[in-house]
């Protein structure tokens, strides 16, 4: 009788825990700072958009390997994550390119 209601309780307090669990929130949001890079150059633009790698799989997180529902939610997460912010740092590379004059050369002798 004493090991059925240990047994019952255990059971009865896994139920309960997922009570205490905290929602994750909605829509994760990771800042990618930039004002310390020159968008200007071609190593500048490539550290914003590793920035931005490292910040997609911060906010996408990652599934079980087991969990293939899971790890292809990722995948979509990622890529359309990576879109949205690619079309970002683009704005922010041709508004820092703004102030850059344009050259313009000839292709020929």
């Amino acid at each position: 009788m004493k090991k059925l209601l240990i047994l019952a309780t255990l059971a009865t307090a896994s139920f309960g825990q997922p009570a205490f669990a905290r929602p994750a929130p909605a829509n994760p949001t990771v800042v990618v700072q930039h004002s310390d890079l020159d968008l200007r150059t071609e190593a500048g633009a490539r550290t914003l958009q590793h920035r931005i790698r490292h910040a997609v799989a911060t906010v996408c997180g990652t599934a079980s390997d087991f969990d293939i529902e899971g790890k292809n939610d990722v995948r979509q997460c990622r890529k359309d994550t990576r879109v949205l912010a690619s079309a970002q740092a683009e704005l922010a590379i041709a508004g820092a390119a703004r102030d850059r004059a344009i050259q313009v050369s000839s292709i020929q002798r």
